[in-house]
């Protein structure tokens, strides 16, 4: 589901509704000390669950002790992101 290559984490799989359980957890566990790029270039479908998905990583990023970073978010995710009015709360590069 995630993938670690070259300092990035970065996503394989859909961020749909049928995957954001796992992707949480995948995400989760691949959480280290320090910034964590969260990639999603390789994200061919996503839906509001991958909202959902990405502030539960940010928190628990913040337990870890660890930052979060999101790359290459899709359009449409933005766009929710937006129209939600959490565009603030997501630390894009």
């Amino acid at each position: 589901m995630i993938e670690l290559q070259t300092g990035h984490l970065v996503v394989k799989v859909p961020m749909v509704i049928a995957n954001a359980r796992g992707l949480l957890e995948a995400g989760r566990s691949a959480l280290q000390a320090g910034e964590q790029i969260f990639d999603f270039s390789q994200v061919s479908e996503a839906d509001s669950s991958a909202l959902a998905v990405m502030l539960g990583w940010l928190r628990a990023a913040g337990l870890a002790r660890s930052t979060v970073r999101f790359a290459h978010t899709p359009a449409g995710v933005l766009a929710l992101a937006e129209l939600y009015g959490i565009t603030d709360l997501l630390p894009l590069v």
